[in-house]
């Protein structure tokens, strides 16, 4: 590659600004220039490639097919460029591990377990983003996250963490609803629980998989559906149905007696597991993911 053949690094940061945010005056604030400033590179980009990249549409100014293109290309070029930088200094300087997980996992798991770390380093401040979508880990910043699934994510290194076996759960109250003679093992036991009213994620797509398995159809259940399993959870916890959940989610209800574990699900490929990008792991980072499997290999 001839690099006298690209256009200056201002240029195409001016041009990427204007084309997300289609107004010249946003993108001279992104950048602190003049809108002079942002014209001009525009022109000259479009000059260098012999072709229109912005248009005026009212008062916006609309990236071009080809435009919206090489906007595309520039944005995730710079969002690589600043992600190695954070990289190098996350290698160098003691920043906070930054962390994202699913809410309901911390909820659950991580945050009644969390004053364990604290209290054995003092020193490693950490943050904590619940969001239950899988993020470009270094684009966000972000240098751990941890998610329910079966191991694999494509580009980023995967640590086991702890089991996700399903467990089918209910307040005492609700369980109190079935008939003496259930017995969880028995071939009738699915049937039971089909009569009881069910609260359900909907987002929670393996659940009717499950059910279906079972020779049984969405119509024959009573549902309340929710949209976040933390509502679930807590309509559940309150006796408004049964719930199936990762049964390191509900471990400790079980165990205090708030929900009744009535069935459980096994499946060896299912689980929570630790995310990261390849490369070398800062020392703290490290500190932090052992601590996190040491604390569930106590479970």
């Amino acid at each position: 590659m001839d690099w006298r053949d690209i256009p200056s690094l201002s240029a195409l940061r001016a041009f990427e600004a204007a084309a997300r945010l289609e107004n010249y005056s946003a993108a001279a604030r992104t950048l602190n220039v003049t809108h002079a400033a942002i014209a001009q590179h525009v022109r000259a980009l479009e000059s260098h490639f012999g072709q229109s990249l912005i248009e005026r549409e009212g008062k916006r100014m609309v990236p071009t097919s080809v435009g919206r293109r090489l906007a595309n290309d520039l944005a995730n070029g710079f969002a690589e460029i600043a992600a190695g930088v954070r990289t190098l200094m996350d290698a160098a300087e003691e920043g906070p591990i930054s962390l994202t997980t699913t809410q309901t996992f911390a909820e659950n798991w991580l945050m009644p377990r969390l004053s364990g770390f604290w209290s054995a380093h003092p020193d490693i401040p950490l943050t904590i983003t619940p969001d239950n979508r899988v993020r470009d880990l270094r684009r966000e910043g972000h240098h751990l996250a941890i998610r329910y699934g079966r191991g694999t994510w494509p580009g980023l290194e995967a640590r086991f963490l702890t089991s996700a076996n399903k467990a089918v759960v209910a307040h005492p109250s609700v369980v109190a609803q079935l008939p003496d003679s259930y017995d969880p093992a028995a071939p009738d036991a699915v049937q039971m629980l089909a009569r009881l009213p069910w609260v359900i994620d909907t987002s929670f797509g393996e659940f009717f998989s499950w059910f279906r398995a079972q020779g049984l159809e969405e119509k024959a259940l009573s549902t309340t559906k929710l949209m976040s399993n933390s509502l679930v959870l807590a309509a559940c916890r309150a006796g408004a149905g049964v719930s199936m959940q990762p049964y390191a989610v509900v471990e400790r209800d079980i165990e205090e007696g708030r929900l009744v574990l009535l069935r459980q699900q096994c499946d060896a490929e299912l689980g929570y597991y630790i995310l990261r990008q390849p490369g070398p792991v800062p020392a703290r980072v490290k500190v932090f993911e052992d601590w996190l499997v040491a604390c569930a290999a106590e479970c």
